[in-house]
């Protein structure tokens, strides 16, 4: 007996499985010397999680694809198109050749050793034994329950097998198509972590379901195949994420709106500009970001609904130098594509602005375009981590939200997202005396107070432009606001 105790997985070092987001979401990547069953339909993406797997083997720590499925050459024609390295991958390939079926042969799995050619155990066992590979990625074993006699013998045999691979030292991947028919409950009673893949309209997901003896991040994972390989984008985990700033006032540069706004909105805040379309929500947030600019600071706005250049047009029509800030990487205009996105990987998208660009104000414009990208999916839940995310990232956002409504029937923000905000400023277009005009308002302010007036705002060539609080005016909110003449003071 060794007379030291043997390492805990949490104490191993993690092996990668050559994919980034998967080692996160594993927090670290997988426990060496255990079995993991990697579940899903054809054409999810289990071969290539393998690759990647197997292309992490050194000279020093080979690794082994036993393929029951496709031929080597065939994995290998493949690998080649993604751009995977395969020199220190070894395959034993017991596909079935094209002499099944012209000389109607058949396999003898784990078959008694009397016969004489050799089985396809004795395969494996040499192959093991002449390689003792680290890494082995077994395609797919689902091929030995079809060969089995009955479902205990293929129960014994597959515990077996990952029993032997693992005495050898081996983290073994096997993979499972679960079927109506043939379930593989059994399978993940043996194993001990799954990951499940999947496909459906709303896009690739993965999932880790069991990761014995290691914590992960639970949920479903956005997955997308690209040109080199699986990318993993992990569900965010705002909590996980922290970092020290003082919530100062960041100005307009307008003092009128600095007024309303009791002199700004604060750093780390989140802020929900609310009204109906080309009221002016975009460019009050630009506006922000114009004045943190001659500071230094870097802003990120991310388009869903316009062109990146319909942008730069609109902001300069406005004398909004955006152009200059866009050069001096105080600006960053993201045009997404919504339908080509999933939230997931969008996050990731903003990660990267804030801990590798030094991020200081996220725009999202807006919640509409936005939520196209959720394709069925509850948008709260995935708002309300990015916000915390950027939050306890010290980042400032300002959230654009649409209403439907020209006039009348005032809204806050239609999305159920209020509680969310730090901050919700309206604007609303007013029609007095047969002319249509704009109104800026404050309904929310969590870390100051603000004016409870409203003021009008106006977007103009020279920028933009607060006016003086809106006293005489009733009827505000419905739209249709009527002056009040002040009553006369004493003669």
């Amino acid at each position: 007996m060794p007379s030291s105790r043997a390492k805990s997985s949490a104490e191993q070092p993690r092996l990668s499985t050559g994919i980034e987001g998967l080692d996160a979401i594993l927090t670290g990547g997988l426990v060496p010397n255990q079995t993991y069953l990697l579940r899903g339909g054809p054409g999810n993406g289990k071969t290539t999680l393998g690759l990647h797997f197997l292309t992490q083997a050194t000279a020093k720590e080979p690794a082994l694809f036993i393929t029951l499925g496709e031929a080597e050459a065939k994995i290998r024609r493949n690998a080649e198109r993604l751009g995977f390295n395969l020199e220190f991958v070894h395959f034993l390939d017991l596909s079935p050749s094209a002499d099944f079926f012209t000389e109607d042969k058949s396999y003898d799995i784990f078959s008694p050793a009397d016969v004489e050619r050799e089985s396809i155990t004795n395969q494996i066992l040499t192959s093991v034994q002449n390689l003792h590979p680290k890494r082995v990625f077994v395609d797919s074993i689902t091929q030995f329950r079809y060969l089995s006699s009955d479902t205990y013998q293929f129960h014994q045999q597959v515990l077996s097998f990952v029993r032997y691979l693992t005495d050898e030292g081996a983290t073994t991947i096997f993979t499972s198509e679960d079927s109506v028919a043939n379930p593989d409950d059994d399978l993940q009673f043996l194993s001990d972590s799954v990951i499940t893949l999947t496909k459906a309209s709303a896009g690739r997901t993965i999932e880790v379901e069991k990761f014995r003896g290691s914590g992960f991040i639970e949920g479903i994972h956005s997955l997308k195949l690209a040109p080199s390989g699986m990318v993993i984008f992990p569900q965010l985990q705002p909590d996980t994420f922290s970092r020290t700033y003082s919530p100062d006032s960041m100005s307009s540069g307008i003092p009128e709106l600095d007024e309303l706004l009791h002199g700004g909105i604060e750093r780390g805040t989140i802020t929900i500009v609310t009204g109906p379309t080309g009221v002016g929500k975009t460019t009050f947030g630009a506006q922000f970001m114009k004045e943190a600019a001659g500071r230094g600071l870097r802003s990120v706005i991310y388009s869903f609904e316009e062109a990146t250049d319909t942008i730069l047009h609109r902001c300069e029509s406005i004398n909004m130098p955006v152009r200059a800030m866009v050069e001096n990487k105080t600006l960053q205009i993201n045009s997404v594509e919504a339908l080509s996105l999933t939230p997931d990987e969008f996050a990731q998208m903003v990660r990267h602005e804030v801990e590798m660009q030094g991020t200081q104000i996220v725009m999202i414009d807006s919640l509409a375009g936005y939520r196209l990208a959720m394709r069925g999916k509850d948008m709260t839940n995935h708002v309300h981590a990015l916000c915390r995310y950027l939050q306890n990232m010290g980042v400032t956002t300002i959230l654009v939200n649409e209403l439907d409504s020209i006039t009348g029937d005032f809204q806050a923000t239609g999305q159920g997202l209020s509680y969310l905000a730090d901050n919700i400023i309206f604007l609303r277009y007013l029609e007095i005396n047969g002319q249509l005009r704009k109104a800026i308002g404050v309904l929310k302010k969590r870390l100051s107070d603000f004016e409870t007036t409203l003021r009008e705002f106006q977007v103009t060539r020279y920028g933009l432009k607060v006016g003086l609080p809106l006293s005489n005016l009733r009827g505000i909110l419905n739209g249709v606001p009527e002056w009040i003449t002040p009553p006369k003071g004493p003669e």
